[in-house]
């Protein structure tokens, strides 16, 4: 199971590797515990926005751009079909075999028609 806060530590630790900082550089920085900051890197602790705003500061990274990296990190576990925040996915949708003709009349709709099967977020299932 994904979670977000783990998706927003892994990002905010990668941020602070790739400048070359230190935990206890961030930290002092975006005053902030050393070990809450620890905590929200490893996923263990969900920041409040005033406190992911100061970690951002420290960065020198705007907030949005985190969220960014989140969302497509997020994204990209969903195309793996790894179930995202343990929700589970929309039922399917039965698709007809035919379209009617247009013009054609509907005399009993759709009910007449085979399907192709179930789609779910336009993936077959």
């Amino acid at each position: 199971m994904v979670l977000l806060r783990q998706l927003l530590g892994d990002v905010l630790r990668r941020l602070r590797i790739r400048q070359g900082r230190t935990l206890r550089e961030v930290s002092a920085s975006a005053r902030v515990s050393l070990g809450y900051l620890s905590e929200v890197e490893r996923g263990r602790k969900e920041a409040s926005s005033e406190l992911l705003a100061a970690i951002c500061a420290a960065l020198d990274t705007p907030l949005s751009q985190v969220f960014r990296e989140v969302s497509d990190n997020f994204a990209f576990s969903e195309l793996q079909n790894e179930p995202a925040l343990g929700v589970p996915r929309e039922p399917g949708l039965r698709v007809p075999v035919e379209v009617p003709r247009v013009g054609a009349p509907v005399d009993d709709g759709l009910d007449g028609m085979g399907s192709v099967g179930d789609v779910t977020d336009m993936v077959p299932v």
